[in-house]
C-alpha cells in the first residue's frame, strides 16, 4: 500500500501540465503566441466581412432591371448606394457609366470587382506568411534548445548526466510543437477564408454578367 502511494506521487511529479511545458520551450514562444493571437483576429474579422459581403439580394438585379428599362437612373443609383454590398457598388459603377461603349463599361465594372476583392483578401497575406513562418521560427528554437542542451553537457563535464540536457531538449520540442501547431491553424484559416473569397468572386461575375445582359437587350 505504502509502496503504491509512493509511486503514485513520484508519478504526479514527474507529470507535466501544458502550462508546464510552455514555461519550458522559452523565449521563442512569445513571437509564436503574438502570431497566434494576430492570426486569430485577422481571421474572425475577415470572416464577417466576407461572409456579410456573400449576402446576395435576390430581388435586387430585379429591381435595377425595371428601373433600367423605366429609364429611372438615379432611382437605380440610389439603390445602389443603399444596398451598400461589392456587387452593389459594381453595379452604381457600371449605371454612371451607361452611354458608352460595352467594353468601357465591363472594363469600369472589373476595375471596380478587383478593388473589392483586394479589400476582401486584406490581412490573408499575415496568414500566409504565418503559416510559412511559425514552423520555422519553431525550428529556431529547436536549434537554440539543442545548442543549450550540449552547452550545458559540455559545461558539466564528468558530472554530465541526462537531467542537464533536459532542459535544452524540452525547449528544443516544444518549440517545435508550437510552431507546427501556429502554422497548421493558420494554413488551414488562410485556405478556408480564400475559398469564401472565391465565392464573392463568383458572386460578382455573376452580377456582372447579368448587368451586362441587361444593357445588351434589345431595346
Amino acid at each position: 500500500m505504502f509502496l503504491a502511494q509512493v509511486t503514485a506521487a513520484a508519478a504526479a511529479e514527474q507529470s507535466l501540465s501544458v502550462w508546464d511545458l510552455t514555461l519550458r520551450g522559452g523565449w521563442i514562444l512569445i513571437p509564436l503566441a503574438l502570431l497566434s493571437l494576430i492570426s486569430i483576429y485577422i481571421f474572425v474579422e475577415r470572416l464577417v466581412v466576407i461572409e456579410r459581403a456573400r449576402k446576395d439580394d435576390t430581388s435586387f438585379m430585379e429591381r435595377i432591371k425595371d428601373y433600367i428599362h423605366d429609364g429611372e437612373i438615379e432611382s437605380a443609383r440610389r439603390l445602389c448606394q443603399r444596398t451598400d454590398t461589392p456587387y452593389s457598388r459594381l453595379i452604381l459603377k457600371g449605371i454612371s457609366r451607361i452611354g458608352r461603349p460595352s467594353q468601357d463599361v465591363l472594363v469600369a465594372i472589373e476595375n471596380t470587382g478587383n478593388m473589392e476583392i483586394a479589400t476582401l483578401e486584406k490581412g490573408l497575406p499575415w496568414l500566409a506568411t504565418t503559416a510559412a513562418g511559425a514552423p520555422m521560427i519553431g525550428f529556431l528554437g529547436t536549434v537554440i534548445g539543442m545548442v543549450q542542451a550540449f552547452y550545458n553537457l559540455a559545461a558539466a563535464g564528468s558530472s554530465a548526466n541526462i537531467a542537464v540536457l533536459a532542459d535544452g531538449i524540452y525547449a528544443a520540442l516544444v518549440t517545435t510543437v508550437a510552431g507546427l501547431i501556429v502554422g497548421i491553424i493558420a494554413l488551414f484559416a488562410y485556405n478556408y477564408l480564400t475559398a469564401r473569397v472565391n465565392k464573392v468572386m463568383n458572386l460578382l461575375e455573376a452580377k456582372t454578367m447579368e448587368f451586362m445582359d441587361l444593357l445588351n437587350e434589345p431595346a
